[in-house]
């Protein structure tokens, strides 16, 4: 029997100094287990409990947890004794900035931050310098990052959220306490896949950008339907506003070229994070000049304020330029690998579940998939939290995790493979997977 006592008496100990027991309350589930170290596709906790994990830091660790290319890296970054002086530019960032703007199709210049709610947070704000305007849309069950404008309606009960504000827009569900009335009447929440409500906003109130993420992954694998995308860009052309494309997921995990190198449509600025540096603490903001170059505009009234101590630090840099160097080598083939592992637990996972009569839907984009129980593909999250069964997520997740096969056990979230994962990981995956399901419907 799996023990996790030593996790529940780290959470106790920790509450008596941290609010709630953890650093970032989204850690916060159950169970809550504290993880001690990983090696590739697998963690351990300190219980000593071994898994095969698909959690991956909410999708960070592409290459695998500890790849020992970036570890390389890091290590001789901090041999060299690299410094971060607050004052003038290093060689290494130029080097990585270069890179990006190599392999990312439309992105013309980056600037650097830690985090992706950082980077979405300097987007949006240089959205409304570039547009002169303060209103935002975002979508309903997406995730931005936790600052005022974006942190609403990720994983709410439908009561929660209400009923539509008007025909195109929900009303603010916020995620926190103290956001202002203010900044609430200036976004507007819509949903994916729903070109009708953005051109109802646009021709309403003054829209300086869209954010999204091209493929909604806070709720899973939720893709945009057909022509989703091309009509975001003509409305935004239309109505004057920037599209913005949240790739703090999806970038350089789907593609080298993030996931609007594989759409073809070209967003105004993107942000990228997690996989860009394999889980090192690194984020982007990256798009067209004639809007990047606003962080340098030679009118102050102009001028996007961007600073931060630890932008661009030395040793997450060199774990992003050894981990875009890694992507784009050919002889790794990373993508084809990870592309190959997905299709056959995908077709394992459909095999599986076919046995035992229950609706279900696998949704799967290259390496990241997620098991619905519906009998559909999810257009929206409305459509998600109407049909569902979350109960039973959460229940199968469970069990998976007292097995030795980790998905955050909150329903919904979406599986990672890695770089690192391997044919036998997979066939291991399956049999316990049947193991589950045979005990759930037994």
């Amino acid at each position: 029997m799996i023990s996790w006592d030593k996790s529940r008496q780290l959470i106790a100990k920790n509450e008596q100094w941290i609010p709630g027991g953890v650093v970032s309350l989204n850690r916060r589930c159950d169970p809550n287990i504290c993880f001690h170290r990983g090696r590739g596709s697998r963690v351990w906790d300190i219980d000593g409990n071994e898994y095969i994990d698909y959690q991956a830091a909410f999708a960070a660790f592409f290459l695998g947890h500890n790849d020992p290319d970036v570890n390389a890296a890091v290590a001789q970054a901090l041999q060299d004794e690299r410094v971060l002086m607050g004052a003038g530019p290093t060689d290494m960032e130029g080097e990585l900035a270069q890179l990006i703007c190599q392999h990312v199709p439309f992105v013309e210049k980056v600037q650097f931050t830690s985090t992706g709610s950082e980077a979405t947070y300097l987007a949006v704000r240089l959205a409304r310098a570039c547009t002169g305007r303060d209103h935002i849309v975002i979508i309903q069950g997406g995730y931005n990052g936790w600052f005022n404008e974006v942190a609403a309606n990720v994983i709410s009960s439908l009561p929660d959220i209400g009923p539509r504000v008007s025909p195109g827009e929900y009303p603010f569900d916020g995620l926190s306490a103290g956001v202002p009335e203010s900044h609430k009447r200036q976004v507007h929440v819509i949903n994916f896949n729903d070109l009708d409500s953005v051109e109802y906003v646009a021709k309403r109130y003054p829209i300086a950008c869209i954010i999204l993420e091209p493929i909604l992954q806070n709720i899973g694998i939720v893709k945009p339907q057909p022509g989703y995308l091309e009509g975001l860009r003509k409305l935004a052309d239309a109505h004057g506003f920037l599209l913005i494309f949240d790739e703090v997921k999806t970038g350089f995990r789907h593609a080298l070229g993030g996931y609007q190198g594989l759409s073809g449509v070209q967003p105004d600025i993107s942000t990228f994070g997690k996989a860009i540096a394999n889980g090192y603490p690194l984020a982007v903001i990256g798009g067209k000049a004639r809007y990047m170059d606003y962080f340098a505009h030679p009118e102050k009234a102009k001028r996007v304020l961007i600073a931060g101590t630890y932008n661009a630090h030395p040793i997450p840099v060199a774990a992003a330029i050894a981990t875009i160097k890694k992507l784009a080598s050919s002889q790794h083939r990373v993508y084809d690998h990870v592309g190959n592992l997905g299709q056959t637990l995908a077709e394992g996972l459909n095999c599986i579940w076919a046995k035992f009569g229950e609706p279900f839907y696998l949704a799967r984009e290259r390496s990241a998939f997620c098991l619905y129980f519906m009998d559909h593909a999810p257009r929206d999250f409305h459509d998600l939290a109407s049909h569902h069964n979350f109960e039973l997520d959460k229940r199968y997740r469970f069990e998976l995790i007292k097995r030795g096969i980790y998905h955050f056990p909150l329903p919904l979230k979406q599986g990672s493979i890695s770089f690192a994962h391997s044919t036998k990981d997979i066939d291991e995956t399956l049999t316990k997977t049947e193991e589950v399901t045979r005990l759930l419907f037994r």
